[in-house]
């Protein structure tokens, strides 16, 4: 299991790494290129360092939203095969607290630009990234529901 985490943690640090580290060359080259694709054409590493300077409105003025939405889908699904490449996952619907959080963290996308959190806006970088609590959360829940059959 610990080389999973290692996985998932070369992932979160750039979609592909954990493949290179997993002997999946091609499949690492095509989410780092992916990766590159969907941040330079969402501008987001111009949104991030506008986000960490506080300033929240120029982060949403710069973001593309038609592409910053693809890349939660793209870095937590890299983030599972990575994972489970290494060996992770083998427990059923070991994938919903990734599914989840990719779903919630694309909402946090959407909402971003208008949604305050007790009076403040948050932007396309920190709401989102609050959203992967609440994502974990409801995917973690799901799997031990569906796990025990408390569903059926």
């Amino acid at each position: 299991m610990n080389n999973a985490i290692e996985k998932i943690l070369w992932s979160i640090a750039l979609p592909g790494f954990g493949q290179f580290l997993n002997g999946k060359i091609i499949k690492g080259i095509v989410f780092v290129i992916l990766e590159f694709l969907v941040n330079v054409q969402a501008n987001f590493n111009v949104v991030i360092i506008s986000s960490f300077q506080g300033d929240i409105q120029k982060a949403i003025l710069q973001a593309d939203y038609q592409w910053l939405m693809f890349y939660p889908c793209l870095y937590f699904y890299a983030m599972w095969d990575a994972f489970k490449d290494a060996g992770g996952g083998k427990e059923r619907y070991s994938f919903l607290p990734f599914v989840f959080s990719a779903y919630f963290v694309t909402v946090g996308c959407i909402y971003s630009s208008n949604f305050l959190l007790f009076g403040v806006l948050l932007g396309p970088v920190w709401l989102p990234m609050l959203c992967v609590i609440p994502g974990l959360v409801v995917g973690i829940i799901i799997k031990k529901g569906l796990t025990k059959n408390i569903y059926k």
